[in-house]
């Protein structure tokens, strides 16, 4: 029989947590995300943007209406999958948590192309060593097939198709180039950060944010982002110093209900 463990036997138990062999800096450290990791932190934002609304307009779709509650789901995990591996391939993924709590996209620029975008500004010719290295870029035709993103030229609906093509991508693409007008090309460009719900209120967010903006005050770029969430309005506190533009823009087409996405920029700190 086997004995009762005592009040102070389970404190112990509880106080002493057992040997993990995930790293510990893991916890509370933001790192890069490797190719290879790129399912995991794929499947991060997929859980981080479920119910969000620039997902449900992609997916909640009339032609889409039959498909199972499970396909929609596999069809939004791959998708977040798809564009993490793009990002990791020829921009940047960061995350914090054992276990890719949060994640954050970025479009960064090379500095050599910044140079080169400055010359070309004041009429000069750009240096060979200026130029953007071939295929380092999200939209390119080689990271289209090597992240996946090509499959959803078949996986997605007619209408699902239409709104990311033509809505959404384009809508997404102009804001910016509007609002940071010559400067487009050099900016950091947040395209998505996401918490998962079970990690959320632990500061990760935050981190991952802070990590970059050390990052573009150190070489003097401005930062840029959409807010598909109500919840963004931290970003504008002086913590973070962000501002929302003036430019208010809606998703366009098909009648779909969708919240305002404000885009937001920050300028470099001084010195």
């Amino acid at each position: 029989m086997e004995t009762p463990l005592s009040k102070s036997s389970l404190a112990t138990l509880v106080a002493e947590p057992r040997p993990s062999l995930v790293p510990p800096r893991w916890a509370d450290t933001v790192r890069a995300v490797a190719v290879a990791e790129s399912k995991q932190a794929g499947l991060s934002l997929a859980h981080s943007f479920a119910s969000d609304a620039s997902s449900r307009y992609l997916l909640d779709v009339d032609d889409m209406a039959a498909r199972s509650a499970e396909h929609k789901w596999k069809l939004h995990v791959d998708m977040m999958t798809y564009i993490t591996t793009a990002h990791a391939l020829d921009g940047l993924v960061t995350t914090i948590g054992p276990d890719h709590d949060a994640v954050a996209l970025w479009w960064v620029t090379p500095p050599r192309a910044v140079c080169a975008g400055h010359k070309a500004a004041e009429g000069r010719e750009a240096d060979e060593e200026d130029r953007v290295p071939p295929g380092k870029d999200t939209d390119g035709w080689l990271n289209l097939f090597r992240s996946g993103l090509w499959r959803l030229a078949y996986r997605l609906t007619p209408e699902a198709r239409r709104r990311y093509n033509d809505d959404f991508l384009p809508l997404l693409h102009d804001a910016k180039a509007e609002v940071m007008g010559a400067r487009d090309a050099e900016c950091y460009y947040l395209v998505y950060i996401g918490t998962k719900p079970n990690a959320r209120k632990r500061g990760y967010a935050g981190k991952l944010l802070n990590d970059m903006i050390a990052r573009a005050d150190a070489e003097g770029r401005p930062m840029y982002l959409e807010s598909s969430s109500p919840g963004k309005q931290c970003l504008t506190t002086p913590k973070f110093c962000f501002e929302i533009q003036e430019r208010i823009f809606y998703l366009r087409g098909s009648g779909a209900a969708c919240a305002p996405f404000p885009s937001l920029c920050r300028e470099p700190a001084a010195g």
